[in-house]
């Protein structure tokens, strides 16, 4: 919806305009021009608007000039969820899944079209990976993203793969193909879609309503994670999202049954 200074008392209209654009940015608005039109200023008062939202953080640039959710909103993404019992009741688990396999462990939300990062386990195998907490990456292009969307239509997915992957888009139907399989099987394989050289396999956190509010991750050097150990992992990454829904109040329609 488009902004108004209606709707913000006298003196307060900038704030509002700069709140209306991270707002449409959020939403998938992503070019100058576009967020001139929605916020319903002039090409250079959102310029200089955007130009203060990079400075600070709120907002960044990619490569294309194109405008995405910064940093600081990340930072306070997870400030908030500290006061969740998500990252608390997933600690152990995670814990233990990384101890249990040595590799990176991740636990993540859905911001808009961004997966944002709320705890990383480090792995045991020399490997550093850049990841880091409060990061915002991608959902299309990010095991732990696409595990996110497991419950999403193809029109969603479509539409996500079309932002992310601008110059590939003859590769849309086998990336669909892939999603369809992770859906039924409940688990994502990343293999070098997000970095070279990192595999990564995924599954979804649910809600005591069966909504999927996380996603959790197992990521390493593929040398150390070999297509085959993905395969084995899968379940065990599985059980550990489901240990952690239960956590969160939910069951199985078979536990419901019985």
């Amino acid at each position: 919806m488009a902004y108004s200074d209606n709707q913000w008392p006298q003196g307060t209209q900038t704030l509002g305009r700069g709140l209306s654009i991270v707002t449409a940015v959020s939403a998938g608005i992503e070019t100058l021009s576009d967020l001139a039109r929605e916020i319903g200023c002039t090409r250079s008062t959102t310029q200089r608007l955007t130009a203060a939202l990079l400075r600070q953080g709120w907002l960044r640039q990619e490569d294309n000039n194109r405008y995405a959710l910064g940093e600081q909103l990340g930072r306070l993404a997870v400030q908030a969820q500290v006061s969740l019992p998500l990252t608390d009741i997933g600690l152990p688990f995670l814990k233990k899944l990384s101890e249990a396999t040595r590799d990176t462990v991740h636990l993540g939300i859905r911001s808009g079209d961004q997966v944002i990062y709320l705890h990383k386990s480090e792995g045991r195998r020399g490997l550093e990976m850049r990841s880091r907490i409060g990061q915002q990456m991608p959902l299309a292009r990010t095991g732990i993203g696409r595990a996110l969307l497991l419950d999403d239509g193809e029109a969603e997915w479509g539409r996500l793969y079309r932002i992310n992957y601008r110059d590939t888009l003859d590769g849309m139907e086998s990336w669909l193909e892939r999603m369809r399989v992770y859906q039924s099987t409940g688990c994502v394989f990343d293999l070098e879609d997000n970095e070279i050289g990192i595999h990564c396999v995924a599954a979804p956190v649910r809600d005591a309503m069966g909504s999927i509010v996380a996603a959790i991750s197992v990521a390493s050097a593929s040398p150390y994670l070999p297509l085959s150990r993905m395969e084995t992992l899968a379940s065990v990454v599985r059980q550990t999202a489901r240990q952690i829904s239960e956590q969160l109040g939910w069951r199985m329609m078979s536990d419901v049954a019985d």
